[in-house]
């Protein structure tokens, strides 16, 4: 995802002299073509990401287009206060991308891990959350979001991440792709840990009999809530599955949509815990350490379906 970020950007700045890249002292190789092609429009603000974010803020009230890039953790918690007071309360169009998102930098420790930042933005007025789910859902939601002048957050992973659906089935802001068909079971998973969704759905088929829809998810803020009614009525029951906290995440956002509109179907929530993880590993290990594998997603739905009408867990 990262490659196509870089490649999506240098392809929007040839198109739009506005547009500014504002990176966290991360990347400087990756956006070579970007600033041999359009040197003006690329700026290193070094280690100093509440300045950077500051910066990008005055940028876009002065007629600009910034995007600012670095490592998740470092353009969100790092300079939290620049984004609600300079970027959110002044409706600001920044876009603020976060790579290496989730546990994609697990081995690297909790430092970098980034499991808190949909229950932060949710809090936030203004400020709309993406999760695009591969490179070409990237691409789709990146250039929609610049273009809308709206204050948005895209997280995105590192790299080597497979394309989940066809090119050409990528989705805009607040649409779904369908990733797997079913009539059991819906599987609504947020961002690039889709293809534990997937594979859970082909093992809940193959060997349990269950089948499952897998729904991909690229916006977490705001919440698609006709969406969300129509596939309550449509399924036995819901699980959701996000590399983020389970407290203030996006099955937490999705449970209190069906509790407060009295929808009773069974939904289960898988994210990590309340808890950090000490250990360092691969993004994989880590996903089964916190039981966001496709592993506890099989788990998950056969215990779900045996729920009564109205449960949550």
């Amino acid at each position: 995802m990262r490659n196509a970020f870089a490649a999506e950007v240098t392809a929007m700045a040839a198109e739009d002299p506005k547009l500014v890249l504002l990176s966290g002292d991360i990347g400087n190789r990756l956006f070579d073509k970007l600033r041999g092609g359009y040197p003006t429009q690329f700026m290193n603000c070094g280690v100093a990401e509440a300045n950077m974010m500051g910066v990008a803020a005055g940028m876009a009230l002065s007629g600009l287009r910034p995007i600012v890039y670095t490592i998740t953790p470092f353009t969100t918690t790092r300079c939290l206060e620049q984004i609600r007071v300079d970027v959110a309360y002044h409706n600001a169009p920044v876009v603020i991308v976060g790579t290496g998102s989730g546990l994609s930098y697990a081995s690297l420790g909790p430092t970098h891990h980034s499991l808190e930042d949909f229950a932060i933005f949710r809090a936030i007025p203004n400020i709309r959350v993406l999760t695009p789910y591969d490179a070409p859902s990237l691409r789709s939601v990146l250039r929609e979001a610049v273009g809308s002048g709206v204050p948005t957050y895209i997280r995105i992973g590192k790299k080597g991440e497979q394309d989940l659906v066809p090119p050409e089935s990528a989705v805009g802001i607040g649409k779904t792709a369908v990733a797997r068909k079913g009539t059991d079971i819906c599987i609504l998973s947020v961002g690039t840990i889709g293809p534990e969704a997937i594979a859970a759905a082909d093992t809940l088929s193959e060997s349990h009999g269950i089948s499952a829809e897998v729904v991909l998810v690229n916006t977490v803020k705001p919440l698609d809530e006709k969406l969300l009614a129509g596939l309550a009525a449509r399924f036995k029951a819901i699980i959701t599955i996000e590399e983020h906290s389970k407290s203030g995440g996006f099955g937490e956002h999705v449970s209190a949509f069906l509790a407060q509109n009295s929808i009773a179907t069974p939904i289960t929530c898988l994210g990590t815990g309340d808890k950090f993880m000490h250990s360092v590993g691969s993004q994989s290990y880590a996903r089964t350490y916190f039981g966001i594998d496709a592993a506890s997603v099989v788990a998950a739905a056969q215990d779900c379906l045996k729920m009564p009408a109205g449960v949550a867990s």
